[in-house]
């Protein structure tokens, strides 16, 4: 990714794709990222971004609304942490077998992993719990979705992504956020399908959306939860 600048809007260039049409997306952390068609100089993409000033400038207002709720969670007894779009309390375990578990609606925490490593090995427990809980989610609900969409991935990871859900690569490979473990399953669904969708396009184009309308009908009303709540999603 290439960092440019148009007045007072920066961005990051992507390389060029065979779209053909200029893709302008606000990411998690409200970054600019634009993908532009092969061959598109970067002076032509600055003039498309430029004739897309307005609509930017009021989609990082949104983003800004959206995360000044953002939840920050501590790491206490009964503080509640989300999985599958339900709030569970958190327990501190004393010499508990497993970092973590989730047992009786409650998540059992073993308390030497905060009193040796702090909240970073807290975290850590989490992550892991999710990214094995999530790719035997993802996997069984890729399979479900694959004949609906017609196409099937080279691979299937949940990892740490940074401020992306997910993401599907050249080789059809597909990667999702252990986050998204956190959402409802509709809305984890929602997210599987529009990445196989992208194995038909790798752009949003109205072709693109067209596909995911096939599978999931109602994919506008996920993609507006996933917009409202997303910032919640979070450790």
């Amino acid at each position: 990714m290439n960092a440019r600048r148009v007045r007072d809007i920066e961005y990051q260039l992507l390389s060029g794709s065979e779209r053909k049409t200029t893709d302008i997306v606000i990411e998690r952390n409200g970054e600019v990222v634009v993908r532009p068609p092969k061959n598109c100089s970067p002076e032509k993409v600055d003039a498309v971004v430029e004739s897309k000033r307005m609509w930017i400038y009021r989609n990082l207002a949104e983003w800004r609304d959206l995360n000044a709720t953002a939840v920050v969670r501590e790491w206490v007894n009964g503080e509640t942490f989300l999985y599958l779009g339900r709030s569970h309390r958190l327990s501190l375990m004393a010499n508990q077998d497993s970092a973590l578990k989730l047992k009786d609606g409650r998540f059992c925490l073993n308390r030497n992993l905060i009193d040796e490593g702090g909240t970073d090995a807290a975290k850590h427990a989490f992550e892991q719990y999710y990214i094995v809980k999530g790719l035997q989610r993802i996997k069984n609900r890729v399979e479900y979705y694959t004949p609906k969409v017609g196409v099937r991935p080279t691979s299937i990871k949940v990892k740490e992504m940074g401020y992306r859900w997910a993401s599907c690569g050249k080789n059809n490979s597909l990667s999702f956020h252990w986050k998204c473990m956190m959402a409802p399953p509709k809305i984890i669904d929602y997210i599987i399908v529009h990445e196989l969708c992208h194995i038909h396009k790798q752009n949003h184009s109205d072709a693109f959306w067209n596909e995911v309308d096939k599978v999931m009908p109602d994919y506008r009303e996920r993609k507006e939860w996933l917009k409202l709540n997303g910032a919640n999603l979070d450790l």
